[in-house]
This record gives structure tokens, C-alpha cells and sequence, in this order.
């Protein structure tokens, strides 16, 4: 019976042992399944924080983007504004050096005009002009050389500069083919009796 005893104990034992084993098990299952529900509030907890305090705000993404619209905008009117400041600047540019000798009508002595012939141009139309100046160089001094020669003396005084200045822009305009002079002024001007 002692015999029996021992295997009537024996298989409980087993079963006990049994069960120690499947019980470590369900609560080590239960500890990982704890832990990972345990890092997933922690991961969510920590997104939501920083979402709250890291993320701007409806309303500071809007004023962020305002301002940022704000300063693009002046950006641009600086830029335009630059622009047409340079494109209105008006700029001289030299249409060549002249010494005209002639003999006016009704004199009796040879005379010579010197003189540096300069316009007056818009900044954005120096370009096109010096283009005009390149294909029409000749053309425009040997009109300039008409015009001189054309005038009377009184003409090339120097209190009536006024007239020939006019009919030297009217004559550039016709060479140039279009008005893009604004004036037209002289630099070291002299009428000398030869």
C-alpha cells in the first residue's frame, strides 16, 4: 500500500508540477502582453505631449504664414519697385565727338564748331539705343554734320543753342527711327573763326 501511496502521490505531484509550469507560462504571457500594452500608452502618451506642446497651434500656424506672406510681399514690392526706379532713371549716353568747319551763309571766313554731343535716355532703353547707334553710326554723324553745317551762325551761338538742340533731337528721332532720346545737350561746345 505504501506502494500505492506512492504512485496515488506521484500523480498528483505531477500534476502539480504540471500545472506550476503552465501557470508560469499564462502569467509570463500576461507580463508580456502588460509590458507591451504598458509601451504602446507610453508611445501614444508621449506623441499626444509632444503634439500639444511641440506642434504650433491653429492659430500660430496662421499667423506664422502671415507673416511670412507679409514679407514676401514686401519682398516683391521692394524688388518691383527697384526696378522701376532703375527703369526710370534716366542716364546720358554719348553720341560722339564733332569738329564741324564750314562757312556759314552771307561770311566771309571759314568757321569750326567743336563739341561733345550727348542724350538723355531712360536706363531700360540704354540697351536698344546703343544697338540703333551701332547699326546707324554713319548715318547719324553725317546727319549731325548736315545739321551743323546747315545752321547759321547765330543759330550756333551759344544763347540760341535751344533751336539747334531741337532740330538735332528731331533729326535723331528720324535716324534712330523711333523717340528714344529724351534730350539732347552739348559738352565742350566753341564756335571758332578759322
Amino acid at each position: 500500500m505504501a506502494d500505492s501511496k506512492k504512485k496515488a502521490s506521484n500523480p498528483s505531484d505531477s500534476k502539480e508540477g504540471a500545472k506550476k509550469p503552465d501557470g508560469e507560462k499564462s502569467s509570463s504571457k500576461l507580463a508580456g502582453k502588460l509590458m507591451i500594452a504598458a509601451f504602446v500608452s507610453i508611445v501614444i502618451i508621449a506623441e499626444t505631449l509632444v503634439f500639444f506642446f511641440m506642434v504650433p497651434s491653429g492659430e500660430e500656424v496662421a499667423a506664422l504664414a502671415e507673416a511670412r506672406l507679409i514679407s514676401a510681399a514686401r519682398e516683391v514690392d521692394a524688388s518691383q519697385d527697384e526696378k522701376a526706379e532703375e527703369a526710370e532713371k534716366v542716364v546720358e549716353y554719348d553720341l560722339g565727338t564733332y569738329s564741324v568747319s564750314f562757312v556759314p551763309p552771307g561770311a566771309d571766313h571759314n568757321y569750326r564748331v567743336e563739341f561733345r554731343l550727348f542724350a538723355t535716355v531712360n536706363a531700360k532703353d540704354k540697351d536698344r539705343l546703343q544697338t540703333l547707334m551701332d547699326d546707324r553710326q554713319f548715318r547719324y554723324r553725317h546727319r549731325m554734320i548736315l545739321e551743323i553745317r546747315n545752321a547759321s551762325l547765330q543759330e550756333l551761338s551759344e544763347n540760341q543753342l535751344g533751336l539747334i538742340q531741337r532740330r538735332i533731337l528731331a533729326t535723331s528721332t528720324e535716324v534712330l527711327g523711333e523717340p528714344i532720346l529724351l534730350s539732347i545737350g552739348f559738352n565742350d561746345y566753341q564756335v571758332i573763326e578759322d
